[in-house]
């Protein structure tokens, strides 16, 4: 076992609903964390515990240093290989030193928009199929999933969604290349718009984290191997319980 998995950081009571009350089903029922936020980790273990892997590489987009992110266990403990993303310079710099030493993975300096992104994965090298992309650049992430999706296939795609417009509620935060979030609710798509978009593309909405903060999405022509049903907005959407202790200011937008 990996010595990661023997330190399992211990989840707050308050940090996810379905566990409070016992109620977890579906892939919430096997949410852990590692080095992700929200039981990601666990998710996406059991994903590919079902569907297989194929290259075993990822992708994520936004992952400040490194030192929590949806890829980072998979890079760090399995094996896999990929492409981390990051616009800061000085988290860049932490990122570059955390993983300096993984053969196969590649640290990528970059504020992603839509007019760069293509060309920024296709410098790295990515793909054109792989097994799992994240997306969570607090602002476009919309925008530039509706681009990447458009060039290239990952069997799963981790979607960062705005938890502020619950289903059945469409809203896009309209695009903007210079936007950079600010602490407010003013920032990415609501689950439902987030949906159709992947749905258009072909992937079915496999689950949401507890937290509501990401939403999984798998290929439809692998979801089969899921052997669940697919999900559906309005049933799996619950307000997120660890934002109302939150300071969390509205910046002049108000949902």
């Amino acid at each position: 076992m990996p010595r990661l998995f023997r330190r399992q950081r211990k989840r707050r009571p308050k940090d996810c609903l379905p566990w409070k009350s016992g109620r977890a089903t579906g892939l919430n029922a096997y949410e852990k964390c590692y080095f992700s936020q929200n039981g990601e980790d666990g998710i996406i273990a059991e994903i590919f515990r079902r569907i297989g892997t194929t290259d075993r590489y990822s992708v994520e987009i936004g992952v400040e240093d490194g030192r929590e992110c949806n890829t980072a266990l998979l890079l760090h403990d399995e094996g896999w290989s990929g492409v981390l993303v990051e616009g800061d310079p000085k988290r860049f710099k932490r990122l570059e030193r955390r993983f300096a030493r993984r053969r196969g993975v590649r640290s990528v300096m970059g504020y992603v928009d839509v007019e760069n992104a293509g060309a920024l994965l296709a410098q790295a090298g990515v793909p054109e199929q792989f097994d799992l992309l994240s997306v969570d650049i607090d602002g476009n992430d919309w925008w530039v999933l509706r681009e990447l999706l458009g060039r290239y296939r990952p069997r799963v795609v981790i979607a960062e969604i705005n938890p502020f417009y619950p289903p059945p509620a469409r809203w896009v935060m309209p695009y903007n290349a210079a936007h950079r979030w600010d602490d407010t609710t003013y920032f990415g798509a609501s689950l439902s718009s987030m949906t159709d978009l992947h749905r258009e593309h072909g992937y079915a909405l496999a689950a949401i984290d507890c937290n509501v903060i990401n939403a999984f999405f798998v290929q439809r022509d692998e979801f089969p191997k899921l052997q669940l049903p697919e999900a559906v907005p309005e049933e799996v959407y619950h307000f997120p319980p660890s934002f109302p202790g939150r300071a969390f200011g509205y910046g002049g937008h108000k949902p």
